[in-house]
């Protein structure tokens, strides 16, 4: 065959290039190249390929990344048949020869006794036995094993570099038969779940069906012992096996396939119906030798086969050709509460779209998050995720944040810059406190929404985004309207989509789980001890109002990791706001400490405000506190409803 060289994906040999006698073959981003690539690891032009008479080489051209052949970075070299060769994050594998094992499939049939047999054990005296574990004692005495190492190293080879279950096979069964010239017919039988009927691959042309004894495959499975029978007919106890019997079967050779988990596999299963050519005991040996090497490998290459399967299917469920990322079932956001499965209802039918979205809801309670899960779940989740704050800038600054500006626009504009709707394009831009944003810039949003269209500051060039836009704001964008802060048309070309993120007082049932949530994460962080959370401390999270929302609580749970002295977040441990609030009735006798700190604190604030006829600013000096802690203190001891009357007037 004329040398080639290989596109590898998935362990598959998805593509090929011959390489012709003088002519180079260019490998690199240059749309020019022979093999042109847009991996950005790849530089313009990487390396080439050149052969001359009987050889084909292999020179890096001074790339970034540099040239893998075998895993090892290269200037120049030979190339060998089988050579791997990496360029960036692409795989080829360079052929010169053609690889001759392939092997017809077959189907394999288990031959059970008949019901009115007694059940047959295999006696010691039957059969010759090993356990696998035996072997290497026996490879440095055993001169038919050295002379056929060259058969190991070449299963050994194959079980390092291929990943098709099915050509694995056929390479194993393939040496198998070489190193075993009695053996007629086999098949590499894989997790046999009982079932009568299974695909495996036979090695005689000639047999569609290979006849396998479920009473042999059964008990090497289930001993995880290599078992060699020879003059079946003769052999009182395997003259009994009525399915070996009716296969003519001479001799069989059965050895176990061990995974590294102290489990059996599957088996490798070997007759001969040849009188005058019988199994021995090398081939016993060799044969478990064998499996020992591929176990491993063929319990790999099945559960990459399973996983493509896996992929396919979802794949094919969700209606798209891509295979999503990530927690596809939660989008990312923890909690079983009927609000939060709402926004994620409404973020499974949002995200596969292009259409813009805008999120609302408090501050803390996740918008971007839910920002960042509609992208991760499109087919944008390749290209950039740009977010951008409007209220942490000021006019100017916003304004060149977000379209960029051109050398000169203004006093420290040194160079030209790209704006952030540049550095989004093919992906999603977040536009989070969009209710901060000035009104003179809302105009040119607008005009990008529409047009998507823009210039720089300080340009006249028009330059084209493809964008998705997703924005978000704590404010009422309806008042803002209507106090005009914030443009009506550009309301209407958000509101595409509108998504509420609910405040986590309405999901208390949350609590718990994000509350651990956040502690995992945060041991996690640290190199710390799981940590769990006492009940005391669940019920002081669960009863207070959260009015900073999922941040506020994620910054509690990482304070009480950091301050806990023990395996179990304790009330102590908790900010003291949270300990203000009187738990559920059902817990409070398991917190008689705590309640008792928050009565007294309430009867010293009661006094207090007594005493200053209900000026808070008097109590607040009687008790050695600042105002803004008296009102905190107020709020969470449940005292305003009861002096609310005193306080108001105070204010008043």
């Amino acid at each position: 065959m004329e040398p080639c060289l290989w596109l590898m994906k998935n362990g598959r040999q998805e593509k090929s290039w011959e390489l012709e006698e003088g002519k180079a073959l260019v490998v690199g981003r240059n749309p020019a190249s022979e093999i042109s690539m847009s991996d950005p690891s790849v530089s313009k032009q990487h390396c080439t390929l050149l052969r001359e008479g009987g050889t084909v080489l292999i020179r890096d051209l001074g790339s970034r990344n540099g040239t893998l052949v075998n895993d090892s970075v290269v200037r120049e070299r030979q190339l060998e048949n089988g050579d791997r060769i990496a360029v960036g994050d692409t795989l080829f594998l360079f052929q010169s020869q053609e690889d001759n094992f392939e092997l017809p499939a077959g189907d394999v049939v288990f031959d059970e006794t008949s019901a009115s047999q007694p059940t047959v054990l295999l006696r010691p005296q039957d059969a010759m036995y090993l356990q696998p574990a035996k072997l290497l004692g026996s490879l440095a005495t055993s001169e038919p094993l050295a002379r056929n190492l060259n058969a190991l190293l070449t299963i050994s080879r194959a079980a390092s570099s291929e990943r098709n279950l099915e050509r694995l096979q056929r390479r194993i069964l393939h040496a198998t038969f070489e190193v075993c010239p009695a053996a007629e017919r086999g098949a590499i039988l894989l997790d046999p779940r009982g079932g009568e009927k299974f695909r495996s691959i036979c090695c005689e042309p000639k047999e569609e069906v290979v006849h396998v004894s479920s009473t042999i495959t059964r008990q090497v499975m289930g001993d995880g012992m290599a078992v060699l029978g020879s003059d079946i007919p003769h052999t009182a106890g395997l003259s009994a096996v009525e399915s070996l019997i009716a296969a003519k079967v001479h001799s069989f050779l059965c050895v176990p396939l061990p995974s590294a988990f102290d489990r059996v596999i599957g088996c490798i299963y070997l007759v001969t119906t040849n009188h005058n050519s019988v199994f021995q005991k090398d081939d016993l040996e060799m044969v478990s030798a064998i499996a020992c090497l591929s176990a491993s490998a063929l319990e790999n290459a099945q559960r990459l086969a399973w996983l493509e399967q896996e992929n396919e299917r979802l794949a094919a469920e969700l209606g798209t050709e891509h295979h999503l990322t990530g927690d596809v079932e939660n989008m990312g956001l923890v909690g079983q509460s009927p609000s939060i499965k709402n926004v994620r209802k409404v973020l499974k039918k949002v995200a596969p779209s292009n259409a813009t979205v805008l999120i609302t809801g408090e501050s803390g309670t996740g918008k971007e998050l839910a920002a960042r899960a509609i992208h991760q779940h499109s087919d944008r989740k390749d290209k950039p995720f740009v977010a951008i704050n409007c209220a942490a800038l000021a006019k100017d600054l916003l304004e060149s944040e977000l379209f960029g500006h051109e050398k000169g626009s203004f006093t420290g504009a040194v160079g030209q810059k790209k704006g952030k709707l540049e550095v989004a394009d093919g992906g999603v831009l977040f536009l989070d406190e969009i209710g901060e944003m000035p009104m003179e810039l809302q105009v040119k949003l607008l005009r990008v929404l529409a047009e998507r269209e823009f210039e720089r500051v300080g340009g006249t060039k028009r330059i084209y985004v493809d964008i998705r836009l997703v924005a978000a704001t704590n404010r009422n964008l309806e008042e803002e309207i209507e106090e005009g802060r914030f443009r009506q048309d550009l309301y209407f070309r958000l509101n595409v989509v509108p998504m509420v993120m609910p405040p986590l007082r309405d999901r208390e049932m949350d609590v718990p789980m994000l509350a651990q949530h956040f502690v995992d994460r945060y041991t996690q962080r640290g190199g710390m001890k799981p940590k769990t959370i006492a009940l005391e401390a669940l019920a002081c999270l669960r009863n207070y109002d959260w009015p900073g929302n999922v941040r506020e609580l994620e910054n509690a749970m990482e304070r009480a990791v950091v301050m806990g002295s023990s395996d179990v977040i304790l009330p102590e441990d908790l900010p003291e706001s949270l300990l203000e609030r009187a738990p559920a009735a059902e817990t409070a006798d398991d917190a008689r400490y705590h309640k008792g700190v928050r009565d007294l604190k309430r009867k010293l604030v009661s006094d207090a405000l007594e005493e200053a006829n209900g000026n808070v600013v008097e109590a607040a000096k009687k008790l050695g506190v600042h105002a803004n802690n008296l009102h905190r203190l107020i709020r969470n001891l449940g005292l305003r409803n009861k002096d609310s009357g005193k306080i108001k007037a105070a204010r008043g």
